[in-house]
């Protein structure tokens, strides 16, 4: 396999870890997944950061109920993040008014990214979760080539065009020689409310086979449920205003797991 040359990755000061989110493809539910996954990591203990670098449309402000625009230090110059649920948060939807397309090419875009990684106070973090845009361009290669990744999570459904982006995803983290941390299969069955019957509208087992064909570890199921998309458009993440929710564990369980791979690299 062709490795891409990496240059050299410099670490963000104070920052401990740093792991990619990513999706071969867009509408598998990556951005909620973060935002899940961050909250759950800060509700544990750690001191946990979240960067959305999907600079064409980042949500993830909206989804932790941040509107604020945010802050420079006038002593240090650099970017104050947001705080939310007890997660720093920078995202360029807090630095350009809501409706106004960022209308950019490549250079742009990795300076963008440059100046979050660098740029931003994050101050002492355990992790530092990157939501990254979906498929494997620009941003991508950025970071993949000058972030020093812990490593990544690909996320995806169960149906067969998400399974087949997500072999995109791997090649490129195994090219830059990124770790693969696991898979997360979302989206994975619906439990009707009326009738408790379950049914899996994209698709079942799709994500465990395909953890298991890319010789990943396969995190988790996480069902489909109204309730995450409620929580993502009022702010509050549902693992916090609806934590015994199946897919509220599901999340919980996958965010512990991380926290182990974290704690016990290898």
């Amino acid at each position: 396999m062709t490795r891409v040359q990496t240059h050299a990755r410099q670490p963000v000061p104070g920052v401990e870890n740093m792991l990619a989110i990513s999706s071969g493809k867009g509408g598998v539910g990556k951005s909620t997944v973060s935002v899940s996954l961050a909250v759950a990591l800060a509700k544990s203990g750690l001191r946990v950061g979240l960067m959305d670098t999907d600079i064409y449309g980042p949500n993830v402000p909206g989804m932790l109920g941040v509107a604020e625009k945010p802050q420079v230090d006038p002593e240090t110059g650099k970017i104050v993040p947001a705080q939310a649920h007890g997660v720093h948060l920078i995202s360029m939807g807090m630095l350009v008014d809501a409706g106004v397309p960022v209308i950019w090419r490549g250079p742009m875009l990795a300076k963008m990214i440059s100046q979050f990684l660098f740029q931003v106070d994050w101050g002492e973090l355990d992790v530092l979760l990157l939501d990254l845009p979906p498929g494997t361009g620009d941003v991508q290669i950025s970071l993949t080539q000058t972030a020093p990744l812990t490593g990544a999570v690909i996320v995806t459904t169960p149906s067969q065009l998400a399974l087949e982006d997500v072999a995109r995803g791997v090649r490129m983290f195994r090219e830059t020689e990124v770790p693969l941390l696991g898979l997360i299969e979302n989206m994975g069955g619906f439990v009707c409310s009326s009738c408790q019957q379950e049914s899996h509208p994209f698709g079942h087992g799709g994500g465990e086979a395909a953890a298991e064909r890319f010789k990943m570890p396969f995190l988790g199921n996480v069902p489909l449920e109204p309730a995450v998309r409620a929580g993502a458009d009022t702010g509050t993440p549902s693992i916090l205003a609806n934590p015994d929710a199946p897919a509220s564990k599901a999340l919980s369980a996958i965010s512990a797991h991380l926290q182990q791979l974290l704690q016990n690299p290898g």
